[in-house]
């Protein structure tokens, strides 16, 4: 049986919102919601938390996961990425004779995700034998059409895009930044979450919701609540 594990990323430090990932989003740490759509997708063998933070292990131990080891002072820092935290987690697993064949990698301020979206994204990953499964969201306003300022003026950054219809222009999408669907063999060789074999999930955009500031914050709670009322 093929092996996967649930790797929730939450360290403890926040520049722009302080102790984020623990922080009470509509009354409960928005930590929790992660590990919610985690153990409601029934699909992992092992849900964890990876972090450095006694609370935050604290808090993710109630909610259901677990944290059988803290973050290095390497993937602790600013400059640690989550392919770096990704590929200590797995390593440590290793360490003590527990290996998978798929991971996914959930963010920890992502109270959008559903565990259907996770169970669709990770059997995507085994029916197209993709390396990697990322969840996208079209760009609401066509980035051919961005201007720049110069000098204090407007200025088209492609002029030759500015009188083409929205729907003559080549759909973008960007990353959700929600979660990630892994190969772990892929992983392990390209060392990176992008690979080179990467399918796309394409998100609506209404569970899609950037909180990277405290006004994205009281957006999404306000978002959050109007979808579970049904009404968005």
């Amino acid at each position: 049986m093929r092996r996967s594990v649930a790797i929730i990323t939450a360290r403890g430090g926040s520049k722009r919102i302080p102790r984020k990932n623990i922080k009470p989003f509509l009354g409960r740490p928005i930590l929790e919601y992660s590990i919610a759509v985690a153990l409601q997708a029934d699909m992992f063998q092992e849900i964890m938390v990876s972090t450095d933070d006694e609370e935050i292990a604290q808090v993710a131990e109630r909610a259901g996961a677990t944290v059988p080891f803290f973050r290095s002072e390497n993937t602790s820092n600013d400059f640690a990425t989550t392919a770096d935290v990704v590929e200590e987690v797995l390593a440590s697993y290793e360490q003590i004779g527990m290996r998978f064949d798929t991971a996914c990698c959930i963010y920890p301020t992502a109270p959008f995700v559903t565990a259907s979206a996770i169970r669709t994204a990770m059997m995507l990953l085994e029916q197209e034998q993709a390396d990697c499964v990322i969840p996208v969201v079209k760009f609401s306003f066509p980035p051919q059409r961005g201007v720049v300022v110069k000098e204090g003026r407007l200025t088209p950054k492609w002029p030759e895009n500015m009188a083409k219809r929205s729907q003559d222009l080549e759909p973008l999408y960007h990353d959700c930044g929600q979660f990630y669907c892994l190969n772990v063999g892929s992983f392990r060789r390209q060392k990176a979450i992008w690979m080179e074999n990467a399918v796309p999930f394409v998100q609506d955009e209404k569970y899609v919701q950037d909180i990277d500031t405290p006004e994205d914050w009281e957006i999404a709670e306000m978002k959050y609540q109007l979808m579970q009322g049904g009404t968005i």
